[in-house]
């Protein structure tokens, strides 16, 4: 598998295909592999690439910590070497978070961006202080290596809220990143970096231009639905879609999800194809 060397250090990544680029981000404590089954419905003419972040998967342990702005910082580096022409930008979770970042910070760089389940929309003006209280404690414990530790196998049923094959294998590796030393110390790091006021993107998220689509599980315990809505109504002339599944709606649901990219995809290189599988939108609702 290739690797690219990057201020974060050595980035383990796959491409599959040839023409214009998707380049597909994980949420911390998965790996790459949570985009396979969206990848095989992708069409002919695009180029897929799917990273591993430090410490994960097949990325060794990062050379700085893995704060969002530091994982926005690779994938920058990664665009710059590899799609200098700009790519469709897929995240979910914190890849959500630097998706968005990096279409805000890069525009040349984020033809079309696609944010599932994203952070750094949290907290809108009607959200209570206990709810903001209660997220920043969480956010605390999952800094500490040992709550993660144990906690993390209950933790990723409850938000997998595991019903396919690829639900499943999603949380097993989850759980094995967590229980090495380097992705129990990137997993953390992550953590601790949503309390920074950094991790807030409320501010500069009227600034996106590129094709947006918001695809959100609409059982997601971590992030629920309003956030999802908050992420649309900031988001100029983004759509919001959802899926029946957990906070990872691409291993549960690929096809409808792949069905969305390949709409923004569309719209960023000025293409009309669909994806192998032509039903998959039909299976998410998309809320206007």
């Amino acid at each position: 598998m290739p690797t690219i060397s990057t201020s974060g250090g050595s980035i383990a990544y796959d491409s599959r295909g040839s023409g214009d680029a998707i380049v597909l981000l994980p949420s911390g404590g998965h790996d790459q592999h949570d985009y396979d089954e969206v990848r095989e419905l992708l069409p002919s003419g695009f180029r897929s690439i799917s990273i591993d972040w430090p410490g994960h998967g097949r990325s060794p342990a990062g050379t700085a910590p893995a704060t969002e702005l530091r994982l926005a910082q690779v994938v920058e580096e990664l665009l710059d070497s590899l799609t200098p022409g700009g790519a469709v930008l897929v995240g979910n979770s914190v890849g959500g978070n630097v998706a968005a970042r990096l279409a805000i910070r890069r525009p040349g760089l984020v033809k079309g961006l696609v944010i599932i389940d994203g952070g750094g929309f949290e907290y809108s003006p009607d959200s209570g202080r206990l709810s903001r209280l209660a997220g920043r404690v969480f956010c605390a414990l999952m800094s500490r290596p040992g709550f993660v530790r144990r906690i993390y196998p209950l933790f990723s049923l409850a938000y997998t809220r595991p019903r396919t094959a690829a639900d499943q294998r999603a949380r097993a590796n989850a759980i094995a990143t967590t229980r090495s030393t380097a992705g129990l110390t990137a997993v953390t790091e992550i953590w601790r970096s949503f309390r920074l006021p950094e991790h807030d993107l409320r501010a500069e998220a009227g600034r996106i231009a590129a094709p947006t689509v918001v695809i959100w599980g609409r059982h997601d315990p971590v992030l629920p639905l309003r956030v999802g809505e908050t992420v649309r109504d900031l988001i100029p002339g983004s759509r919001l879609v959802l899926i029946d599944s957990g906070h990872l709606p691409q291993t549960t649901n690929p096809a409808a999800v792949a069905a969305e990219l390949v709409r923004v995809a569309n719209a960023a290189f000025g293409r009309d194809v669909q994806t192998s599988d032509a039903q998959g939108g039909r299976l998410a609702k998309e809320e206007r």
